[in-house]
């Protein structure tokens, strides 16, 4: 039996904000959103598929996301690392590498934080993507 991530949720200090980032800057639209007791939730989807991003703020809970040391990085694939990463720091992201292509894979990355210090690694494949991951390059979106 296959298995494959389906959505991983991610703390945020601002629904609003992170919401506006992933759909507005990532480009990756909100699909729905709900309140529970004491959390405020969204869940975003590219059209393509792919894996789900789910947000969540807890209303209880005040100050900075705490980072600890068990996740790296997200992985933001793109047909345009370039114009990604530009809307990215006009949004106000900080900037940890700038578009780079790399000699040991087909790809150009390029790593920003988002609005709550997540490290996103925006990353443009030059020869196909990998198995199972949804290419931008063929999107039917206008």
């Amino acid at each position: 039996m296959p298995q494959i991530i389906g959505q991983i949720c991610f703390n945020v200090t601002d629904i609003e904000r992170s919401i506006d980032f992933w759909a507005n800057v990532m480009g990756i639209p909100l699909q729905s959103r709900t309140e529970i007791p004491g959390v405020l939730e969204a869940v975003h989807q590219a059209p393509e598929g792919g894996s789900r991003i789910q947000l969540a703020q807890w209303l209880e809970r005040e100050g900075p996301i705490d980072m600890g040391t068990s996740m790296w990085k997200i992985y933001v694939n793109t047909s345009d690392v370039q114009a990604l990463f530009e809307k990215a720091v006009a949004y106000g992201c900080a900037v940890d590498m700038e578009p780079t292509r790399l000699d040991r894979w087909p790809v150009t990355v390029a790593f920003v934080k988002d609005p709550d210090g997540y490290i996103l690694e925006l990353i443009e494949y030059h020869e196909g993507m990998p198995v199972g991951v949804p290419d931008p390059k063929a999107s039917t979106r206008s």
